[in-house]
């Protein structure tokens, strides 16, 4: 017996016919999802929220990020149109990444709740001491 037929994902075509859905499998807004609510796709759109970075200005400034998963994650941003990737003819090479306007609006959204978290910080950690003093 034979492994069903895995479906075949939406042509570009299809996905201007779906109804975007989160919750569903298959729907580009979780993927989208998981590229910007990830911990280093999170940091990068904060980050470049604040201007304009080169590479490794943008590596310094979000702590604890390797080169790879940085790249990996401006790559990943930059395929979802929400950063824009400016290489610079120049020796050495220069390139500078920004936000596109899509960028902007959702970096927007998630500075606000990163605000929001920053000034939850003494109700979580009392909670925290809470959770654990009951344990």
């Amino acid at each position: 017996m034979s492994a069903p037929a895995t479906p075949a994902a939406p042509s570009g075509d299809d996905y201007d016919r779906l109804v975007p859905d989160v919750f569903a499998r298959d729907c580009l807004s979780r993927h989208v999802l998981a590229d910007v609510s990830g911990k280093w796709g999170t940091l990068a759109l904060l980050a470049l929220h604040e201007g304009a970075y080169r590479f490794n200005a943008l590596r310094r400034r979000i702590d604890g990020v390797s080169e790879k998963m940085l790249a990996q994650t401006l790559q990943a941003l930059e395929r979802d149109g929400l950063v824009n990737r400016d290489a610079q003819a120049a020796i050495p090479p220069r390139v500078e990444y920004s936000l596109t306007p899509l960028g902007v609006r959702i970096a927007g959204r998630l500075a606000a709740f990163v605000e929001l978290l920053e000034e939850a910080v003494p109700e979580i950690t009392e909670a925290r001491r809470s959770y654990d003093a009951r344990r």
